[in-house]
């Protein structure tokens, strides 16, 4: 799979999470959504930096500024995610720091896909199909290490 076919799907699944958790009424379902959306945003923040940013870093100066603006965005909700387990799925700010983080992550993901995905068309068919490998491989890795330290 090309690698921007599979952060769009990626990203459309932490979409979808935000959505289920928002319209979740029990507190569990609501924690455990939050962890799921903890888990594919740490997943998908860790391929991206690793794999497909420093491939767009390559297309010169305007591939570089993305992906400075794109590594800052990821700390900022890395550091609502440390937040999130400290977050009452009953309380009355819930629904605001979810709001907040879909939010955030909603604005990178357009920026992502109108600039950087189009930048990255440069690179050509078969080293986007060869990334796309790479990160999936990655992203079985790292879901595969996160299910073991839950065992």
């Amino acid at each position: 799979m090309k690698a921007t076919a599979l952060l769009k799907k990626q990203h459309k699944e932490v979409m979808d999470l935000f959505k289920e958790v928002m319209e979740a009424e029990d507190p569990e379902s609501r924690r455990q959504l939050c962890d799921q959306i903890s888990q594919e945003l740490k997943v998908h923040s860790r391929i991206e930096e690793e794999i497909f940013y420093p491939a767009v870093r390559e297309l010169g100066e305007k591939g570089e500024e993305i992906v400075l603006e794109s590594l800052e965005e990821h700390h900022v909700v890395d550091l609502v995610l440390a937040e999130l387990p400290r977050v009452d799925p009953e309380g009355e700010r819930f629904h605001a720091k979810m709001t907040v983080l879909m939010e955030l992550v909603e604005h990178h993901k357009k920026e992502e896909e109108k600039e950087m995905f189009k930048l990255a068309e440069k690179l050509g068919k078969e080293e986007l199909d060869e990334l796309g490998e790479r990160l999936e491989a990655r992203t079985d890795e790292l879901k595969g290490q996160a299910g073991e330290a839950a065992a």
